[in-house]
């Protein structure tokens, strides 16, 4: 697991070179240089205001008291496509801009979201394989803790209106 970043770190620049190599060729150093320059500062707007709109759409989840999960999870998407477009190259640009477009931002974040739940629902607390138990009825987990019994008078001493007394 540890061998996949070191490979994109050693493969992605290997063929970020190549390309800026083989554009250089076809339409020369300084045209190339430009449409680096021009991604970034097109990508670096649309982050922006994608990122903005996402901000927004978080602020009035949590007012509304819903669970801005999708929303958390797009806005690091946008994130992620901001680095990508500033990073000077056409491969990583490509995967910035797409991660730009919402469609295809979402689908992406629903096979993660899936994977996720898929390895969820296999690792068991303890790490063992297992699939999602489900407990008979009456038989939850058990919980541990202390009990003190108080009779009826020591509940009406304590609080005359409370509705646990008998």
């Amino acid at each position: 697991m540890r061998l996949i970043p070191f490979l994109l770190f050693l493969v992605i620049p290997v063929i970020e070179i190549s390309l800026f190599i083989l554009v250089g060729q076809h339409i020369g150093v300084w045209p190339t240089i430009g449409i680096i320059l021009m991604t970034a500062l097109i990508g670096a707007t649309l982050v922006r205001h994608q990122g903005l709109a996402t901000l927004a759409r978080l602020r009035s989840e949590v007012e509304r008291n819903e669970m801005p999960a999708r929303t958390l999870a797009e806005g690091a998407a946008i994130l992620v496509a901001g680095l990508l477009l500033v990073t000077p190259g056409f491969l990583t640009d490509t995967i910035g801009f797409s991660l730009l477009v919402p469609p295809v931002r979402r689908g992406l974040l629903d096979r993660i979201g899936k994977g996720i739940m898929r390895f969820v629902r296999v690792v068991d607390v303890g790490g063992t394989a297992a699939g999602p138990r489900r407990q008979p009825p009456g038989q939850g987990p058990v919980i541990e803790g202390e009990f003190v019994e108080v009779s009826e008078e020591e509940t009406r001493e304590r609080d005359p209106n409370s509705p646990w007394r008998g």
